[in-house]
């Protein structure tokens, strides 16, 4: 292999003049959710670090840099070998920044990074044909997209897309997108490595990548707790049991394995997180988030790992509980299942911190009675405690929850299931909610993400009740062909209820109510869309039960439901006509419905 070179190169000069090619044994762009989420958390936060109120755009050239690490490329035709995930998410940072950008030649230095000339012909500078018509798109600020025919990496890019934009508008105020936008193209830097040949490249890509050579923190992590087991047959017990689950992880996903090294590690051992305030350092939480194996490294002692039979248990005994745990965790989070559907709910709502506060009252020598019991009561206690915030519009994003949950994480650590329960009630009850927080609730931008969950949620919840067979996971299932979507009960024409409203907007308002919403299959809710009530409503005899609710002969031969509204003092009645106090009685209704599904006295119960 010939001569290799290293430069470091901010972002700036890695996207100024230059095509990048991605060749087609290495063009997917996989990155999911979380991992935009971490890269903008880290980004915005390190620039808060050096922000200070009223900071005038020239001191951002004084502000700290930040590292990427490298990029690997060819020499001959710039072709990314290493780094295209992140040079992709950085692209579309950089849109999403463009797009907020009102100066002309602000917006032209951004997008000269991203698209430019070159002989005489416009083209994206991350080159790769088949994303084109995505990009264009983004560049246009189109609001959708169809990817349906397109290419994994063209779905996960307009995903992204959206999941940036939507990360972009919680985290970074809108008075500070110029200071940010210098910050990240002139602060922010890569290694750029250039071989001469592809073959080079690849070369120094599987130096820098070699498994053998321990390089991903969870073999490294593993190296250093077998090097202080001092008995062979120990070692090799503990690195035949390290293999099996490690195995099994992978099997479920290519980065479980490190994801739950993560959310172990923070949930039974980190003692600190970095404060929310400018120039505050990391702490556990942090390095455990970027070098797992360092930190328990550095930390043996407050963990636990005094000598060799430390070294030994955490392998042979926690390593492996947890580990089966989780594994458990995510099958409960991707299949409704009986007792534990709370953990089901959960996961529905993207909440991906759940895990973490999920291993943290657990115990390796708990019974299993004893990790159902803590399983179902934190799984409940969350889903009360997500569901009033986003009643109350505040955002459930990990951006903004992470730091909680940890400290929570650290009140319940290795409580038996009576402390459990007690400590997540007193939670519950110092928490600042009121039920009539959903008389507000309504169909937004924002809560559009959720609003099927919770008409779901309810739907799933009288039917149940009133014995008919639970479809909820059906409900929320956006892979069918003919997935469920949200009903309005009104369709969209104003002329049909002017004289109820002073103005169209008004009218749009109380259309967006929670109780004016219904699920349907997708199929029907385009095919009633234009109907007006007294058509809709012989249609919904024949749907779920929230939707028959409105149809008089709903009440007819339906004993158990009968029996469940009496009980319950339900203010459920039909409707021949849909008018404006109806969807108040109805927004009432959905709200009485709530309390019984979101109640904490159900954590007494258990």
């Amino acid at each position: 292999m010939k001569k290799i070179q290293g430069t470091p190169q901010n972002i700036k000069q890695l996207f100024s003049g230059i095509k990048y090619k991605i060749h087609y044994y290495q063009r997917e762009y996989q990155w999911k959710r979380k991992q935009i989420e971490e890269l903008v958390e880290d980004l915005v936060s390190e620039f808060y670090n050096n922000y200070k109120d009223k900071d005038e755009l020239k001191k951002v050239e004084n502000y700290g840099n930040y590292f990427m690490g490298s990029v690997v490329l060819t020499e001959d035709d710039n072709a990314i070998i290493d780094g295209q995930q992140r040079l992709t998410s950085i692209s579309l940072l950089l849109f999403s920044l463009y797009h907020r950008i009102e100066d002309i030649d602000d917006k032209h230095e951004v997008l000269t990074l991203l698209f430019s000339k070159k002989r005489g012909e416009k083209s994206f500078n991350i080159d790769v044909e088949e994303r084109n018509p995505c990009l264009l798109a983004i560049k246009d600020n189109v609001e959708d997209f169809d990817y349906n025919g397109h290419s994994e990496s063209v779905k996960f890019i307009w995903n992204r897309w959206n999941d940036i934009n939507e990360l972009i508008d919680e985290k970074l105020h809108s008075d500070h997108v110029l200071h940010f936008k210098d910050w990240l193209i002139y602060n922010v830097d890569f290694i750029k490595i250039l071989a001469q040949t592809e073959q080079d490249a690849h070369k120094i890509f599987v130096s820098m990548n070699d498994r053998g050579l321990s390089l991903t923190p969870t073999e490294m992590l593993k190296g250093y707790l077998l090097s202080e087991i001092e008995d062979d047959e120990k070692r090799q017990e503990a690195n035949s049991v390290w293999k099996t689950q490690i195995l099994k992880l992978k099997e479920l996903d290519k980065d479980i394995e490190s994801e739950f090294i993560k959310n172990w590690l923070r949930a039974q051992y980190a003692n600190s997180i970095r404060e929310r305030k400018s120039g505050a350092k990391p702490q556990d939480f942090e390095y455990i988030g970027t070098t797992f194996h360092k930190w328990v490294r550095e930390n043996h002692e407050e963990i636990g790992l005094n000598n060799p039979s430390d070294f030994e248990n955490i392998i042979l005994i926690d390593f492996k509980k947890f580990s089966e745990l989780y594994i458990r965790l995510l099958h409960l989070s991707k299949n409704l299942t009986e007792g534990f559907e709370y953990v089901f709910y959960n996961a529905n709502k993207k909440f991906t911190l759940q895990l973490q506060l999920l291993l943290a009252p657990l115990n390796s020598d708990d019974s299993n009675e004893e990790i159902d019991r803590k399983l179902k009561i934190t799984s409940l206690f969350l889903d009360i405690y997500l569901m009033r915030r986003i009643f109350s519009f505040n955002s459930i994003d990990y951006s903004v929850m992470y730091y909680n949950i940890f400290l929570l994480s650290k009140k319940i650590r290795n409580l038996n299931s009576e402390s459990l329960k007690v400590t997540l009630l007193e939670e519950l009850r110092a928490f600042n909610f009121s039920y009539d927080d959903i008389d507000k609730f309504h169909l937004n931008g924002w809560s559009k993400r959720f609003m099927l969950h919770i008409l779901a949620r309810i739907t799933h919840f009288i039917e149940e009740k009133s014995g008919m067979d639970s479809k909820f996971d059906t409900y929320v299932n956006r892979k069918l062909k003919n997935s469920y979507d949200i009903e309005h009960i009104w369709a969209d024409h104003y002329n049909r209820h002017i004289n109820e409203f002073e103005n169209e907007q008004a009218f749009d308002d109380c259309r967006n109510m929670l109780g004016d919403l219904l699920i349907l299959p997708k199929d029907k809710n385009r095919s009633y869309n234009d109907m007006p009530y007294d058509q809709k409503v012989v249609q919904y005899m024949s749907e779920n039960l929230l939707c028959s609710s409105l149809n008089h002969s709903c009440y007819e031969n339906h004993p158990n439901f009968n029996r469940f509204i009496k009980e319950n003092n339900l203010n459920f009645k039909p409707y021949s006509n849909f008018s404006k106090d109806s969807i108040k009685e109805r927004q009432t209704l959905y709200k009485q419905i709530c309390m019984l599904i979101w109640n904490h006295e159900l954590l007494e119960k258990i």
